[in-house]
């Protein structure tokens, strides 16, 4: 069982190359695939599992290919069974089970007398015991939907299996079963991911960047470890080819003063009459002939230097940071910037307030000073509902919200933007008192310079729209000192997330963020954590 690229490139439809010329071989054993959003990870899942087809090269794949893209696409009206891909099985095991003899019956039965029971076993594993073969699709939440593709893979047993996000939309508790499967599987596996936890699962990392893939031993940390090496010697080569650049530069200077002394002593010589002309002529020549030779040799050595220090410059990874003081979104310690009640549980759909339950819930909520609270708990359980009740977008039964001061606030699908407008215009909508200098100051610190500020705000990939997203919110007018965030790190790929941890390290307000990425919230500094149950009851828990 292997996966074999050969000198694979595709185009996008637009004329775009995205890969170029890509080669490796992927065996048994757990391959984390990364890059930026738009580097083309899921274009070469595709391309393996056929159905894309590349513009030059080969894709060789031996074994079957078992394929969980980003988004599914689904009946929602029909059974588990058939999304688990046995309902065909069943229907036959049935029909002999009422007397079917028939030779067709039992060719689709095959060996699989016992897949009603093996599907229910994956399903138990993952977490969907309560999930039943004649269950329609459509009353799966979204990571149950997931979870149960996954189920279908692992049921099928594939050579190899292809995940791109597979934890997107995955409570903690899904994850954490997923990384058990992922752990235990023999196969030859391909997982897009910006989970951490997930990759640390990994044998190796394939690194995507600018159409090249690039091969790394080990986990995500031995990755990082040898990213970091690999930066320092880069960097360490541009110091030196800039000082060899700068000598260089040098040489040619002094040389050229030189030159110059000795034509102008030369000159002199010829003015005075002390030597034939014929004798003076000759000279002229070849000081002429050797100054030519000398300059000609020190701008090659220039333009050597010159070319050294491009390569060098070129293997340094252009990993831009946000760094923006944002002293405006400071609260000081002890001021309450959001206070909550009736948070037992009245006021979710799933389960009325009864009586007793309100003793086992906080009840309220009150958030004072530069708190970081992360709101956890599983999938349904409503934490985007209460988000945009804290947000004043959407009120809840019984529950009373009181913001003090100004709030921002995050929602999943990033569509908080005016498309039609440019970044700078869709931030100068958010802080109308600011200039239009200190608007296109700010948005080059969140790396929109110069003409990139004007570009519309529909053109931009997936990682710029949420840089101006983040920007819009920010540098806002006036300044948020409360900040409410619903699955931030959802479809970011690893340097966004980045990028998203250091503007959250120049934040100095209040923040409130639900999210299942634990290693995100870890690295933005949560001083409480909460977890919010499928009833509607909120918890304070103990640190993840």
């Amino acid at each position: 069982m292997s996966v074999v690229l050969s000198d694979l490139s595709y185009f996008f439809p637009n004329g775009r190359l995205i890969l170029r010329e890509l080669s490796a071989s992927f065996g048994p054993g757990r391959t984390g695939l990364i890059g930026v959003n738009g580097s083309g990870k899921s274009t070469l899942l595709r391309l393996i599992a056929g159905e894309l087809h590349p513009a030059a090269g080969s894709v060789t794949v031996s074994g079957d290919v078992g394929y969980l893209p980003q988004n599914l696409t689904l009946d929602a009206g029909a059974s588990v069974a058939s999304l688990l891909g046995i309902a065909a099985v069943l229907d036959a095991i049935a029909s002999i089970e009422g007397g079917d003899v028939s030779e067709a019956a039992f060719e689709a039965v095959g060996d699989d007398w016992d897949v009603a029971d093996r599907a229910l076993g994956w399903l138990s594993r993952l977490g969907l015991s309560h999930v039943g073969l004649d269950d329609p699709v459509g009353r799966l939440s979204g990571g149950e939907t997931i979870m149960t593709a996954l189920a279908a893979l692992f049921l099928r047993r594939p050579e190899v299996i292809l995940l791109d996000e597979p934890t997107n939309n995955l409570d903690l508790d899904a994850r954490r079963r997923l990384r058990s499967a992922v752990e235990s599987w023999p196969g030859v596996m391909l997982i897009v991911s910006h989970d951490r936890e997930l990759l640390g699962l990994v044998d190796q990392i394939a690194d995507l960047s600018d159409g090249v893939l690039r091969m790394y031993g080990g986990n995500l940390a031995a990755y990082e470890a040898q990213r970091e090496a690999e930066q320092a010697a880069a960097l360490r080569a541009v110091s030196v080819a800039e000082a060899d650049v700068r000598r260089e530069k040098r040489d040619l200077v002094s040389n050229e003063t030189k030159q110059a002394r000795r034509d102008r002593q030369g000159r002199q010589v010829a003015a005075s009459g002390g030597l034939p002309r014929i004798v003076s002529y000759a000279r002229k020549r070849a000081a002429e002939e050797t100054a030519g030779r000398s300059r000609e040799m020190h701008q090659e050595r220039l333009a050597a230097a010159q070319s050294r220090l491009a390569e060098a410059e070129e293997a340094v990874r252009d990993d831009d940071t946000i760094r923006i003081p944002l002293p405006d979104t400071a609260v000081p310690p002890g001021r309450t910037v959001l206070s909550v009640t009736g948070l037992d549980g009245g006021w979710h759909p799933v389960r009325p307030l009864v009586c007793g339950d309100s003793a086992e819930a906080l009840g309220s909520l009150v958030v004072r000073g530069p708190e970081r609270l992360a709101v956890t708990g599983p999938n349904g359980a409503g934490k985007t509902t209460l988000l945009r009740a804290l947000a004043g977008e959407t009120a809840l039964a019984g529950v009373t919200v009181r913001r003090l001061g100004a709030a921002g606030y995050l929602p999943q699908r990033l569509d908080v933007l005016d498309d039609a407008l440019t970044v700078a215009e869709n931030v100068a909508a958010a802080a109308p008192a600011a200039s239009v200098n200190e608007v296109r100051a700010g948005l080059a610190r969140f790396l929109f310079r110069g003409s990139r500020a004007g570009e519309a705000a529909g053109t931009l990939s997936g990682g710029e729209r949420f840089r101006a997203v983040l920007a819009s919110l920010l540098l806002a007018q006036p300044p948020p000192q409360l900040l409410l965030l619903d699955e931030p790190t959802n479809n970011l790929d690893m340097a966004s997330v980045r990028q998203l941890t250091q503007a959250l390290s120049c934040y100095e307000g209040a923040l409130v963020v639900a999210s299942h990425d634990v290693p995100f919230l870890r690295s933005i500094g949560i001083t409480r954590w909460l977890r919010l149950e499928r009833d509607g009851r909120l918890a304070a828990i103990d640190p993840i």
